[in-house]
């Protein structure tokens, strides 16, 4: 376990070709936000490893820095050679603040980290 800032916590996991990270925050206000980009970057970085499957079971609420640190993130990643981000376990009120932020395609919900591994698009609601 990783403590990035008083509350903010990563679990990290090592699996073949991806890392897990579960994200533990607290409801503190948004400018008691630390680096998490950075962070999970740097950890990657140690474990020479950039597939990255982010657990966010555990985050109440996806505020808008919040999201701009997956973003920040999800680029990185993005210019990596073989860099890929998947995210799972958001409850229905952060795909909802993800589809109001227009970045549901980007961040599509799987329902666990084995279904984010495979890659199998998570079913969408009619």
């Amino acid at each position: 376990m990783i403590q990035l800032a008083p509350g903010w916590e990563l679990d990290v996991e090592r699996g073949p070709d991806w890392l897990f990270v579960r994200v533990r925050c607290p409801d503190l206000p948004v400018d008691e936000l630390p680096l998490l980009a950075d962070a999970i970057w740097r950890l990657m970085t140690q474990h020479f490893c950039y597939r990255l499957v982010l657990e966010l079971n555990e985050v109440h609420l996806l505020h808008s820095r919040l999201i701009g640190q997956l973003v920040m993130l999800h680029k990185r990643l993005a210019n990596h050679d073989g860099g890929m981000m998947r995210v799972c376990g958001l409850s229905p009120e952060n795909r909802a603040v993800l589809e109001m932020s227009r970045l549901e395609r980007r961040f599509p919900n799987y329902e666990n980290r084995e279904q984010a591994v495979m890659g199998h698009r998570p079913a969408q609601p009619r």
